[in-house]
């Protein structure tokens, strides 16, 4: 079967939840080791059916109708100055690593955010050894912007992060009319 990038569902929490249980894939994520399904399932609530007039989107992976990856696009903030952008977060289950999923739901977040959400600059943090990544990121044209020393603890070390971010490729303008 082929992988399908969709919407993530309420029903994928169980899923999501499992993911997230493996050291490998919450260790490269702001998230905390023992997830909660009620919490995932809560956060997939918001997002189905979408809010009118929210650009936010989360998107799940799915193999063989089971989510195998999942990735967002959030508002960094509530600023009105701040509407142009959006802060990213990916994750790829460990037996899915490496195979193509985190470039399917990065193209179609990229789609998204160029084509229809009105993004002009996606942001996003990534641990600084996490090469397989940076590359991911650098393939859709993120590049890097600084480095956050002491950003996150991981692991019981207080890790650094590179800042990443990509600015629509074709800033978007109002067609002059003649």
């Amino acid at each position: 079967m082929s992988l399908i990038i969709r919407r993530a569902r309420v029903s994928d929490a169980a899923a999501i939840t499992e993911q997230f249980a493996d050291p490998a894939v919450y260790a490269g994520t702001l998230q905390m080791p023992y997830p909660n399904e009620e919490l995932w399932a809560q956060r997939l609530v918001g997002q189905n059916p979408p809010t009118a007039g929210s650009s936010e989107i989360v998107l799940a992976a799915v193999l063989d109708d089971k989510p195998v990856g999942l990735a967002g696009l959030h508002p960094v903030g509530a600023s009105v100055r701040r509407r142009h952008a959006m802060s990213l977060g990916i994750t790829v289950s460990r037996a899915h690593q490496g195979q193509g999923v985190g470039n399917a739901l990065m193209a179609a977040l990229v789609d998204y955010a160029d084509n229809w959400a009105q993004v002009l600059r996606i942001e996003l943090t990534v641990y600084h050894d996490n090469q397989r990544a940076i590359r991911l990121y650098e393939r859709h044209g993120f590049v890097p912007e600084g480095r956050l020393k002491a950003y996150a603890l991981r692991n019981g070390v207080f890790d650094d992060v590179l800042m990443m971010a990509r600015l629509h490729p074709r800033q978007p303008l109002v067609p002059t009319t003649v």
